[in-house]
Formats: C-alpha cells, sequence, structure tokens
C-alpha cells in the first residue's frame, strides 16, 4: 500500500507540519533567540495579520455573502465557546483555551485543502465563512476577555469599584480598537466604495499578506521548541480533541438539523474539523495567557486533523438527506 501524497488531506497538512518542523529546528538550533519570539510576534500580529485581513476583506461585498450556513457555523461555535470557557472556570485563561476550542485555521490549510476537495464552488462557501470567521470569533474572544480582566482587575485590594454599563462599553471599545478586529472593519467598509485598491497598494499587502501564514506557523515551532511539550501533552490533547473532533460533531448535527445539505453543509464541518489557527497562539501570546499550553494545543490539533478532517469528508455524504 503506497502514500499518496496528492490527497487533499496530506497535501494541506504536511506543509503546515513541515512549517512548524521548520521552526521547531530554528529554535533547538537557537537560530531564534528565546528573547526575540516576542518580538516577531508583534511582527507576525502587528504588521503581517494586518495587511492580510485588510487585503481579504477589502474585496467581499457584503450583498454577495450567503449568510445562513455562515450563521449557524458562528452558533454553533459560540455555544461550544462558552461550554468549554464556564467548564474551564470563566476567567480570562479559560477564555484563550475557550477560543482555541473553536478557531480553525481556515486559510492556511482551509483555502487548499477545499480547494483540492470540492473546487471553486466550494472555495465560495468557504470564503463566505473566512470573510467573517476571525471578525466574530476573536470580537467575541476579545469582548469576554476584556470584561473578565476588567473584573479581575475591580478585584484587586483598592480597585475603585466600576459600573458594569461602563465595563461593557471599554471592553466592546478594546475589541474593535484592537489589531485584528479592526482592519477587519476597516477592509469590510473600503470593499462596500467599489473603489478597489490600487496595485501599488495591494501588491506590498498581498506580499506582506502571504508571509503571515508561514511566518506564524514557523513562530509557533520556535515556541514549541522552547515549551515543556511533555507537560502539556495532557491538556493539548484534551483542547485538540474539542477542536477537531467535538466542534465538527456539533456543526453537523446541527447543521443537518437546521435543514443544511450538500455541499453548504460538508464544507462547514469540514471548517470545523480544521486545526486550531494560528490566530489563537497569537491571541494567547498577546495577553500572555496559556501561552505553553496554546502552542502545544496548535501543534497537536493539526496531527489530530490528519483523521479528523478525513473522518468529515468521508462521513458527511452520508447524513440523511
Amino acid at each position: 500500500m503506497t502514500l499518496n501524497l496528492n490527497h487533499p488531506v496530506l497535501s494541506a497538512l504536511l506543509p503546515v507540519g513541515l512549517l512548524i518542523g521548520i521552526g521547531f529546528v530554528a529554535g533547538r538550533l537557537r537560530f531564534i533567540r528565546a528573547e526575540s519570539v516576542r518580538d516577531l510576534s508583534n511582527l507576525v500580529f502587528l504588521v503581517l495579520a494586518q495587511a492580510l485581513l485588510f487585503r481579504t476583506m477589502s474585496a467581499v461585498r457584503v450583498e454577495r455573502l450567503d449568510f445562513g450556513a455562515m450563521a449557524l457555523y458562528h452558533a454553533v461555535a459560540a455555544v461550544l465557546f462558552f461550554a468549554v470557557l464556564a467548564a474551564r472556570g470563566f476567567d480570562s485563561r479559560a477564555a484563550v483555551l475557550a477560543l482555541a476550542s473553536i478557531f480553525s485555521n481556515t486559510v492556511m490549510i482551509g483555502v487548499p485543502l477545499v480547494g483540492l476537495a470540492y473546487g471553486e464552488a466550494g472555495l465560495v462557501q468557504l470564503f463566505t465563512l473566512i470573510s467573517t470567521h476571525a471578525l466574530v470569533l476573536l470580537t467575541l474572544a476579545t469582548v469576554v476577555l476584556e470584561l473578565l480582566s476588567a473584573r479581575d482587575r475591580a478585584r484587586e485590594p483598592g480597585a475603585a469599584p466600576r459600573h458594569l454599563a461602563r465595563t461593557v462599553a471599554r471592553a466592546v471599545r478594546n475589541a474593535v480598537i484592537h489589531p485584528v478586529p479592526l482592519p477587519i472593519i476597516a477592509g469590510l467598509l473600503y470593499a462596500q466604495t467599489g473603489w478597489g485598491l490600487p496595485p501599488v497598494v495591494d501588491r506590498p499587502l498581498q506580499l506582506l499578506g502571504n508571509a503571515f501564514g508561514p511566518v506564524a506557523l514557523v513562530l509557533v515551532g520556535v515556541t514549541l521548541a522552547q515549551t515543556a511539550v511533555g507537560a502539556q501533552l495532557k491538556g493539548a490533547l484534551a483542547i485538540a480533541a474539542v477542536k477537531t473532533f467535538v466542534h465538527p460533531m456539533l456543526m453537523g448535527l446541527a447543521g443537518w438539523a437546521a435543514g443544511l445539505r450538500g455541499l453548504p453543509l460538508a464544507v462547514m464541518v469540514v471548517a470545523a474539523s480544521l486545526p486550531i489557527g494560528a490566530n489563537v497562539f497569537l491571541f494567547s501570546q498577546r495577553y500572555r495567557r496559556a501561552e505553553a499550553l496554546v502552542t502545544a494545543s496548535v501543534a497537536v490539533s493539526t496531527a489530530l486533523a490528519l483523521v479528523s478532517v478525513s473522518l468529515a469528508m468521508a462521513l458527511v455524504p452520508y447524513l440523511p438527506q
């Protein structure tokens, strides 16, 4: 029996594993030292991600979006997010781990995988989800994390009490004026003008955005080399299992119950079965919460996705019509 490296699942996941592996070797050999990781994280989070998110959203026309499957996907993710948040103690660390349980690698892995498996029609479905994926889920996590952080600060000795409405308003403001949602919102608003990006602007943004996925994954590998994975393995397996198996199972059941069928259902279930996206790693770095555990979870979920994605693609066609 020969291994088919052109299989859609393998051809999408193996490059991700190789990039993480390259970063791991670079970290072990100290090509990138531990004290440089924070600066690289800021580069990816504050420069490369900005370019990718703004450029992607600058081509999205609201009237062309099919909101049905996308809204259901986000609803399922929100339910799972709050379930994990409650199970893990309703604190800021739990918010980061809850995000890891629902945020898929829709761009780096999802785009080539769905393109190979379902063609252009599948990509249209996936791009509709991608257009709001980071905006909805990262904003949700940011609002919750800001609220929990405000609660923690209010409990500190000598802290002045804050009115709930003011705390909520501050959290929403911090969620919007934030390195991830802000370029998404700006890009979406710009897209509605219909002007398009001039080549002199579009080309640099494209180059920066193209660097996001590879550099972020290499950075995951570097951090992994500096993390005691053995100590994090049990926790990482639990988070990765929720992300790659529980999430798609809930999406499939909810989609089927809501009357979603065929290609839209298949793409949404496959998207839910994808491993944890690099944005979660950057999110944990940004807020300095559960960094080692999230790093290990990204790597473990990438390995588990070889099974979860294959199962999703194989089983969805057998759901009752």
